[in-house]
């Protein structure tokens, strides 16, 4: 999963960028308007958190324009604590849910986890797939009951899996959703995880579609 970050202040960009990459997200950056808008139009991220003071052009914006062009992904808004009407502004130009500053870490990835699993149509903070169970919560993976230790890319790969589950993702959506922007991404490199996974997880599970890519089912 691939995270934006819209934060102008140094510090705590750094700090959400540290704790959200930690809980196994791909994350990039960016501590302008201008910048988060052109980021946000062009790369397919699977949440925002959206600071709303920011230079060159303000959060809610940015935020409105993402919604008039279409744009859906999940988005949080920071706010000050006093703010009650940038919640309001900003729920009404199309966020999904606030954080009013300042806040714990653990909270932040407990609403982003919510809004990710909202996107894709789950209710709970564990995903299921036959045999397997994933945790999102502490990024752990259980096979019939049983913990099964994963690379960070190898749990992206398979944690956006889940959440597409029976949907047919093609290679080069995966590559765009484990690597951050400023990573050397090569598509085959996606294909030595999905390998590396097939290993590890019982047999089927993982089916490869031929000419278009890959898709998670539960066995019949």
């Amino acid at each position: 999963m691939r995270i934006l970050i819209v934060e102008d202040e140094p510090t705590l960009r750094a700090q959400l960028a540290e704790g959200i990459g930690a809980a196994s997200y791909a994350v990039d950056v960016a501590d302008n308007g201008i910048d988060a808008h052109f980021m946000g139009e062009n790369e397919p991220y699977d949440a925002v958190i959206l600071d709303l003071g920011l230079p060159q052009m303000d959060g809610i914006t940015v935020l409105r324009k993402w919604r008039a062009s279409g744009r859906t992904m999940p988005v949080l808004i920071l706010t000050a604590r006093d703010g009650w009407h940038e919640k309001v502004a900003g729920i009404d130009a199309g966020a999904d849910d606030y954080l009013t500053k300042p806040f714990h870490m653990e909270e932040l990835l407990a609403r982003l986890r919510a809004l990710i699993r909202r996107a894709g149509g789950h209710a709970s903070a564990e995903l299921v797939c036959g045999p397997l169970t994933l945790d999102t919560r502490n990024s752990r993976l259980t096979v019939a009951g049983q913990a099964l230790a994963l690379t960070s890319h190898e749990y992206r790969v398979l944690s956006y899996l889940m959440h597409h589950r029976d949907e047919v993702i093609s290679r080069s959506d995966l590559v765009e959703h484990i690597y951050a922007q400023d990573f050397d991404r090569d598509s085959n490199t996606v294909e030595v995880f999905v390998g590396r996974l097939r290993k590890k997880l019982p047999p089927g599970l993982i089916e490869t579609v031929r000419g278009l890519g890959y898709r998670l089912t539960s066995p019949p």
